[in-house]
Formats: C-alpha cells, structure tokens, sequence
C-alpha cells in the first residue's frame, strides 16, 4: 500500500468517526445551583433578630438545572463589620469588639441524589453562652457538577 492510499484510508476512518456522534451525549453542567425565597417564607433573612437559646427554623429552597448536590450552613460572628457581599441590606451594628466566646457553626447537609429542586429545612439551636453581638449566617449549594452559590444573611443575637 503506498502512503497516498494509506493517507486517503486514515483520513476516511477519522471522518466517519468524527460524524458517528450521539445525540444521548449529556452537555455539562455550566450552571450555578440558586438559592431561592420562592414560594416559602425564607427563614433567616437579613437584620432578623434572635435570642441566646433560641432555634433559627432555617428554611429556603434549591434549585439547579442538571443535579443538586449538597449545601452547608456556616454562622460566624461580624463582630469587626466585615462583609460578604451578598446582600444589599444594610442593617444596623453594634460598635465593633474583640470575641470572647463567639458562636461558630458549620455543618454539611445532604440532599436525595438526582433532586433539581429541594426545600432545605434545619433547626438550628443557638447556645445559651456565646457572645451577643452580629453573625453571619453563610448557606452554600452546591451542585453535582461542583458548582456553587453563596448566601450571606446578616443576624443578630442577643439576650
């Protein structure tokens, strides 16, 4: 066989390989998850207030296009006034201050596997003996394809 045979012989076996293409071959997933308010009543939002003690009923609802995949919820304290830039409330601080005993919190939840929407409901127990003061309530979604979005709330505790 001479090369210009074996030439032409290659070039049709890539071209009939190249147009043997599936239309079952699923497209990526490019898109982020979202965090919606959508039909509930979202729980928390910014500037809401709780006591030491008390349970923040956390309540919002997930979405994605392919698959969700997991979310975590992380509280931290804003004693020094950093931001998230999440939100566009501003709501009102106490004076800055150094931690003491500041309340952290971060812990994964599941979600059922192949779930495009799923309502994220968790109580969560605020200790008697943490620092009052301004926290934030982090949620993060994240979906099978590794995507991920952020909420950040702004709360408050208190006596």
């Amino acid at each position: 066989m001479n090369k210009l045979s074996y030439l032409i012989m290659l070039l049709a076996g890539m071209l009939s390989m190249a147009s043997c293409g599936s239309d079952d071959v699923e497209e990526k997933d490019l898109e982020n998850p979202v965090i919606s308010e959508a039909g509930i009543t979202a729980n928390p939002i910014d500037c809401q207030v709780y006591k030491r003690g008390d349970v923040i009923p956390f309540q919002y609802v997930f979405t994605d296009n392919k698959a969700l995949g997991s979310y975590n919820i992380e509280i931290h304290n804003d004693f020094d006034h950093h931001t998230h830039s999440t939100s566009a409330t501003d709501c009102p601080l106490d004076a800055k201050k150094e931690p003491v005993n500041p309340w952290v919190y971060n812990q994964d939840f599941t979600i059922p596997a192949a779930s495009k929407s799923f309502t994220g409901r968790q109580d969560i127990k605020i200790p008697t003996t943490i620092d009052t003061g301004d926290y934030h309530f982090m949620i993060r979604l994240t979906d099978e394809a590794g995507h991920q979005q952020i909420k950040g709330i702004a709360i408050k505790i208190t006596d």
